[in-house]
């Protein structure tokens, strides 16, 4: 079978590179001819672990190639793949359309035969039947059905979530291209993943709800932490003993400065959009969106009490910027909110990660000193923040931030560490909803 996949983002790329080594020929279409250049030269524009062996290797198999030519690879395609940035749009909220319902258009022009359109991007309710449309109304001699099949990968992990998923979501309606689909997921199927076939309506919101609830999730363990800090219990020891409770279980339990990425801050945000629309209350998610926002900001007062509340004049050093470890994405990472905060405070900051830096740059005040090492932005500073909990800084021991620091404050936005070790070594130590 040959697949397209249109977009080589995050999802298309991984996507595509996946689909290849199950066997299937992928082409990978990208606009951005310069994108397509570094790909064809053996270049991977995003950090994700494995992803550059992954490609190299059914590039040289012959089964995965990249162009910008839309038309030839559409014309033999099977399926084609929409996978296209769907950010939030400015102004209102929603899901920006924009470049899924341009690709549908110009998928339409070029089908040659039976074809199944499949929106891979996180779209909203309603989007899949929209696509169907501006295919009909552009092609209307085109032979095709439209499918959803959301993606449900996690930054750092994709490749693994890709080829060993807790589950695949297909919407479709039609039995020609539930074959299609099943055809295409038929790897998954022989080590019994659970493959589930829904309707297209059906099938765009079960990601934006799974998203959501995860995002609950982690609201509220934060919420739990600050009580937790103010009636003196740890919640490390409340989010296991809830977590054990399979009803609820353990995972986004884990206190920290809030949510962000490419997933949860647009699509929580889009969820509330898409029920105001229809007039249904979905108050628990418009309230963990505000809650979160507020949270993020709240970050900088932490480093500030350090401090007795002034910041002016210290030399603060930051230790991760990525939203979290393992990915360079900079997109709604804590760091945006934290750094301009306590630089319009006064304060000197340095930083350091070990990927996020290149993109972080064009995002964060001009006057952020970046270093190459953990040890070198922690020489001489005041303070230092872990804001990303990379590996590379559990390794870090009491002895190094204190031979290092100028004063021995540490604030631990992750919990990375022990309060009980880092205090007994000397440290001004602060963490989230612990003693």
């Amino acid at each position: 079978m040959n697949i397209v996949m249109i977009g080589t983002g995050y999802v298309g790329l991984v996507s595509g590179a996946c689909f290849s080594e199950f066997g299937f020929d992928v082409t990978c279409v990208d606009k951005d001819a310069e994108k397509v250049q570094t790909l064809k030269s053996g270049g991977i524009p995003i950090y994700e672990p494995g992803l550059d062996a992954l490609v190299a290797r059914n590039v040289a198999a012959g089964r995965l190639s990249f162009t910008t030519e839309l038309g030839p690879a559409v014309e033999k395609a099977d399926a084609v793949f929409i996978a296209v940035g769907t950010p939030t749009r400015r102004g209102d909220g929603h899901a920006d359309l924009t470049y899924v319902y341009a690709a549908a258009a110009e998928i339409a022009a070029h089908l040659s035969g039976y074809t199944v359109v499949v929106t891979k991007s996180t779209v909203p309710v309603g989007t899949g039947r929209e696509v169907a449309t501006i295919i009909q109304e552009t092609n209307p001699q085109a032979e095709f059905d439209v499918a959803s099949n959301p993606e449900f990968l996690r930054e750092g992990s994709a490749i693994t979530d890709f080829m060993r998923p807790d589950r695949v979501v297909v919407g479709c309606e039609s039995e020609k291209s539930r074959e299609v689909m099943s055809a295409l997921y038929r790897p998954l199927f022989l080590i019994e993943t659970p493959i589930q076939f829904t309707d297209l309506e059906t099938a765009e919101l079960i990601k934006y709800a799974g998203n959501a609830f995860l995002a609950v999730k982690i609201s509220y363990i934060n919420q739990m932490a600050d009580l937790c800090e103010q009636v003196g219990a740890n919640v490390h020891a409340v989010a296991k003993g809830i977590g054990l409770d399979k009803r609820i279980g353990p995972k986004f339990l884990h206190p920290g400065p809030g949510y962000g990425g490419s997933c949860f801050p647009k699509d929580t945000l889009a969820l509330v959009k898409t029920a105001e629309k229809h007039g249904v209350d979905v108050s628990i998610v418009s309230n963990v969106v505000a809650y979160n926002a507020a949270r993020k900001n709240s970050m900088a007062a932490r480093v500030k009490a350090a401090f007795s509340g002034d910041v002016t004049g210290q030399k603060i050093a930051i230790l991760g910027l990525a939203f979290k470890p393992e990915t360079d994405d900079m997109r709604d990472s804590p760091a945006l909110d934290i750094i301009p905060h306590l630089i319009a405070d006064g304060a000197e900051i340095h930083a350091y990660d070990p990927a996020a830096m290149d993109e972080a740059k064009p995002l964060l005040p001009a006057s952020v000193q970046y270093h190459d090492s953990a040890a070198s932005c922690l020489k001489g500073a005041d303070a230092a923040v872990i804001v990303t909990e990379w590996n590379e800084f559990r390794a870090l021991t009491p002895a190094s931030y204190l031979e290092a620091l100028a004063q021995p404050n540490l604030i631990d936005l992750r919990n990375v560490y022990q309060p009980e070790d880092m205090r007994k070594a000397g440290l001004s130590y602060s963490s989230i909803g612990r003693k």
